[in-house]
């Protein structure tokens, strides 16, 4: 839009979600800002392009030496000095990445003291003083480990094999917390009683010998899937027909189906090292209108190498096209020796053989991290708010808020490490099995859940030693744990009992909201801006799925090419959802709505068996059980695969803690004019599919349902949402004595009912042995407005025949004779009356009628 005032204008122009305001003069130069540049064709642009190597004046002017030397670094960020004269962050200086082209943010630093808590390694490292001699090597080089006594365990304490010490009350308990399982060894519990109840996998699974259950079809597949590798123990050689292709994990498909364009192999190995024969292909080759090929060089040379001879046309050859209106091209003509062709510069792409269109580079969504503005040519990438662009890297860093850490869980431990160090403390101490993990920033509170004790806990980070229990109770196998900061709710997977559940932040109030399509759902995020939640399910057909974080619009997202999605990540700013696969070994990412599914890593060295993942700035970390560790990797192209922590025992979930991660947004439930947006129980966001979305949806505990108003509970109980887009719920009729005010009850005495907008019809036939739902309008509106009207019509139609009737008996008189032959003469007098007589009429005692004989 454009404001002119007396002496210049100023125009807003915005790409994406970069708005940029320059203010020109009458005479049509531009007036640039305090944090502009002003090239020397008078065109603005932001300061901190200037210098960035990148030519964004067009004239070159912004990255001319005087413009570098005029550039000031503001407080808060590092002068590298040098020829360009780069500002970076001081976040940045001595982080041990060189951000400055010169190196100069890493120069003079000197070596990081360490704390009086901290223990420094030989190579430099500082560890945790609490995590020297615990038999767990936390040095790169494994000194914290070096010269240690045999530790001694307090009375309350179980010793280990190796020596390290456990609480006494987790040996012979039938879980191994022990790194060699020394505690449920027979002859360290007497009695059996570390014995554990033998697991039963379902009919369609594999149990592993060390206990857990995976997919039967993995079995002797040629990949390692249990913990100790049983899966794949007294297998046979795989073999396949003749006419079949053997994949890398030892399955068959069709050969005919080999390098098909359609990986029909788990691995895709029969799509890998795939050569398509051109006929004639290479710049050097000529193919002949009769068929055969020829070098290119034996074209238009003055003699026939053809058979047809369509290698010397005599129009074509020697003929330069381009000196006619330059061949008709936008750019670039390029003159053959047969023909011409149009070429096109960098950033452009021929259409229609002659003209050269720009490439949008953006619209790849991994194109850039967080900003992609697309330019003539070429494209630049840009940061949002609270970030800053590195112009060495080309990533977003942030500048604002507290230091990035990374929150990690190693069964017995929630541990903790600043973001670009190698040092971590403990967090949270002496756990039993902590598997699921998330975190509240704004409210500065760590929640996680325990497989073996069966409960999610909360605590503050600033006070982690003291816990509060959560969920303690209808919970089994509380895999995948995920937190809703804007509107402070948690919601959390259950492996066995195939359920995803919602209850807020103290556990108060809680409701089940999917129960029905899941096999093994395990890792869960949020997104409460957008109000969607993802989960992943390695179920016999493994997906990942998305549902608003009220149950509602359930689809799936992920469904090919995916077989056991154990860990998901959400980048809130991008709109970009991370998944990890421990079967096929890739880490991939996909937008939230399904488009730009990219795969950046598959490698089984790599990725052996990943399990948790989490995104941040330009990078992606994840955990893996194999690799006993935390790695990180490039989230846009996959590469720069670099090792965070080693040497990891049990390394489980990891979380990434930083404002920037966790925005802000509205909770429409307390913004509401009522309390808890006028829902009795709780208020959930609904998924914000478009303008006409409610903002949010009221809902009832498992044993209630919502009554009429959709706001308060009655007795019923409510069933969560189950369905797939596309496909309504099958709803069941509550008890016919119960109160509820969804259902219309109809059967065979008279009844009348007050039919509302929610309300489902029940037909009862018998002694209420069989109930049917008829119809629910409030799923099926079209049927509603439809049926309503034609039922209205048909009871006024009804309603007047029968008004008509009684009119006319009420005012029409009769009289019946039994002498059909009676003539009345003109003296005769009758009285026709009223009368209860069954027959019609009556003689009045007070009145006689002669009759005339000769008449009879």
């Amino acid at each position: 839009h454009t404001h002119t005032h007396t002496q210049w204008a100023c125009v807003t122009s915005c790409v994406n979600l970069t708005c940029v305001c320059v203010c020109v003069c009458a005479s049509g130069a531009a007036v640039c800002s305090q944090d502009q540049f002003r090239c020397a064709s008078g065109k603005c642009i932001t300061s901190r392009w200037v210098c960035d190597e990148t030519d964004d004046c067009g004239d070159g002017s912004d990255e001319l030496p005087e413009s570098c030397g005029e550039k000031t670094c503001l407080l808060g960020q590092f002068s590298c000095g040098g020829r360009l004269n780069q500002c970076v962050s001081t976040r940045w200086r001595c982080d041990g990445k060189t951000d400055c082209e010169n190196g100069a943010d890493e120069q003079g630093c000197v070596l990081r003291t360490c704390t009086d808590e901290e223990f420094r390694c030989r190579s430099g490292q500082c560890v945790s003083l609490s995590f020297v001699c615990d038999s767990d090597s936390d040095c790169d080089d494994g000194s914290d480990e070096a010269s240690c006594p045999v530790p001694t365990c307090s009375p309350g304490s179980f010793q280990c094999n190796n020596s390290v010490c456990v609480p006494r009350l987790w040996a012979c308990d039938g879980d191994a917390d022990c790194a060699d399982g020394s505690d449920e060894w027979p002859q360290n519990c007497p009695g059996g009683t570390g014995q554990k109840p033998r697991t039963v996998c379902r009919d369609h699974e594999f149990l592993c010998a060390s206990g857990e259950c995976v997919h039967g079809s993995w079995r002797c597949d040629g990949t390692g899937d249990c913990a100790d590798g049983s899966d794949e123990h007294n297998c046979t050689a795989p073999t396949c027909r003749p006419d079949e292709f053997l994949c890398n994990d030892g399955s068959c498909v069709p050969g005919m189906r080999q390098c098909d364009g359609n990986p029909d192999c788990r691995d895709h190995s029969d799509e890998t090292d795939c050569v398509t024969v051109h006929a004639c292909a290479g710049p050097g080759r000529f193919q002949c209108g009769s068929g055969e090929c020829i070098s290119a060089d034996r074209v238009c040379d003055g003699q026939r190498d053809c058979r047809d001879g369509s290698d010397e046309p005599l129009k074509d050859c020697n003929t330069n096209e381009c000196l006619t209106n330059n061949g008709g091209c936008s750019h670039t003509c390029s003159d053959l020796k047969m023909g011409y062709e149009c070429v096109c510069p960098a950033g452009f792409h021929l259409i229609n053989r002659t003209h050269c269109e720009d490439v949008d580079e953006c619209a790849d969504a991994d194109r850039c991290t967080q900003i992609c503005i697309n330019l003539p040519g070429s494209f630049r990438c840009d940061c949002k708010d609270g970030f800053e662009l590195d112009h060495m890297t080309k990533d977003c860093k942030a500048v604002t808020g507290s230091g990035a850490f990374l929150l990690f869980s190693t069964r017995h431990e929630v541990r903790k490490m600043a973001l670009g160090s190698r040092t971590y403390t403990a967090l949270i101490r002496r756990q039993k099995n902590v598997v699921a993990l998330d975190v509240d920033v704004h409210n500065d509170t760590i929640f996680w859940s325990d497989l073996s004790l069966k409960k999610i806990y909360s605590a503050a980070a600033a006070d982690p030693a003291h816990h509060s229990t959560v969920i303690d109770s209808r919970i089994s196998r509380p895999e995948g744990l995920a937190v809703d900061w804007v509107h402070g709710n948690i919601y959390w997977t259950d492996g066995e009992l195939r359920t995803v559940s919602v209850a807020t932040a103290d556990g108060s109030k809680r409701k089940t909201l999917v129960s029905e399509g899941l096999q093994n759902p395990r890792a869960i995020v949020v997104d409460p801006q957008r109000s969607f939640m993802f989960w992943t399910d390695w179920g016999e057909a493994a997906r990942i799925e998305r549902s608003g974080l009220n149950g509602a619009d359930r689809t799936a997202l992920v469904t090919d090419h995916i077989a056991w999605p154990n860990g998901v990540a959400l980048d809130v700013l991008s709109g970009r959802l991370y998944w990890v696969d421990s079967k096929l070994h890739t880490l991939s990412s996909i937008g939230v709505n399904g488009d730009g599914r990219h795969t950046l890593i598959q490698d089984q060295h790599t990725l052996p068996h990943p399990l948790a993942l989490a995104v941040f700035e330009e990078k992606v970390f994840w955990t893996d059980v194999s690799n006993n560790g935390i790695w990180s990797a490039s989230r846009v192209t996959g590469r720069d695969v670099a090792a965070v922590a080693e040497h990891l025992q049990w390394a489980e979930d990891i979380v990434l803690y930083h404002s920037l991660r966790q925005p802000s947004g509205r909770d429409w439930c307390r913004d509401a004019a009522v309390l808890n947006g006028g829902c009795e129980f709780l208020c959930l966001p609904a998924p914000q599919t478009n303008t006409h979305s409610p903002k949010y949806t009221c809902a009832c505990p498992d044993h209630l349902s919502l009554a009429a108003d959709m706001r308060t509970c009655v007795s019923g109980a409510s069933r969560p949402h189950r369905h797939l887009k596309g496909h309504a719920p099958k709803q069941s009729c509550p008890q016919k004595g119960s109160r509820s005010g969804q259902f219309l009850f109809l059967s065979d005495a008279p009844s009348f009912a007050r039919v509302t907008h929610s309300t489902s019809v029940c037909l009862f036939t018998g002694n209420n042995a069989e109930q049917e739902l008829v119809s629910n309008p409030s799923q099926h509106p079209r049927v509603l407005y439809v049926t309503l009207p034609i039922v209205a019509v048909c009871l006024l139609v009804v309603g007047s025949v029968l008004l008509w009737r009684h009119w006319r008996m009420k005012n029409t008189n009769t009289i019946h004779f039994t002498n059909p032959v009676y003539q009345k003469k003109t003296d005769d007098t009758v009285h026709i009356f009223r009368s209860p007589s069954l027959d019609g009429y009556s003689h009045p005692s007070c009145q006689m009628i002669s009759v005339d004989e000769d008449a009879a």
